[in-house]
């Protein structure tokens, strides 16, 4: 990683706020910003601070939490939006996140997880770089489905008996070949495709 990523911590605990911020600037590489401890102020914060990483506590979004976490992507859509668990979240919200951060991880499987997430987000395909048309593998279908379903990279490798490289890989051409980048997105197109069960 060459610039600092900067990451915007979501969360109503000040402890679990001070844990992960010494993980990531013991790591280097991340730029960690003041964090919220609630998401009331989170849109009209968000255009003046600009992070690259949203760490966000599911349990925090309206009741309305698709449409939210739609309004926070448009405003900056190459933001990853990732969700913080430690206590049961509804499966239909945590699949709108693009990757799981759960507070019993290791801090190397933490960090792992936001390498994973940078990796993504600067190696996305431009909109005109989307190739329409093209069929998704058995494989790639696999972990569409998975990814669907909210499972975080590693789940799904552990699943499927690949490598998070794999995963990663798949994931990379399964936006590249349906242009759609967010969980949510690909919920939809699986839904659509009939590939849910």
């Amino acid at each position: 990683m060459k610039s600092a990523v900067s990451v915007l911590i979501v969360e109503p605990s000040d402890i679990i706020c001070r844990g992960l911020r010494a993980i990531l600037e013991d790591a280097g590489n991340y730029n960690v910003l003041a964090p919220m401890h609630e998401a009331t102020m989170l849109a009209e914060r968000l255009p003046a601070i600009s992070p690259d990483i949203l760490i966000l506590n599911p349990t925090l979004l309206s009741s309305t939490p698709k449409q939210q976490l739609a309004s926070l992507s448009q405003m900056r859509p190459s933001m990853a939006i990732l969700a913080l668990v430690y206590q049961y979240v509804e499966s239909n919200v945590i699949s709108l996140f693009s990757h799981i951060v759960d507070i019993r991880q290791s801090s190397s499987e933490l960090l792992t997880t936001l390498v994973d997430v940078v990796a993504e987000t600067r190696n996305e395909p431009e909109k005109n770089d989307t190739i329409e048309n093209y069929e998704l593998s058995d494989r790639e279908t696999d972990v569409l489905v998975l990814v669907a379903k909210g499972l975080s990279s590693k789940e799904i490798a552990d699943r499927l008996s690949i490598s998070i490289h794999t995963v990663n890989s798949h994931r990379k051409n399964i936006t590249h070949k349906t242009g759609i980048k967010s969980v949510a997105g690909l919920a939809v197109y699986a839904m659509i495709h009939n590939l849910m069960e």
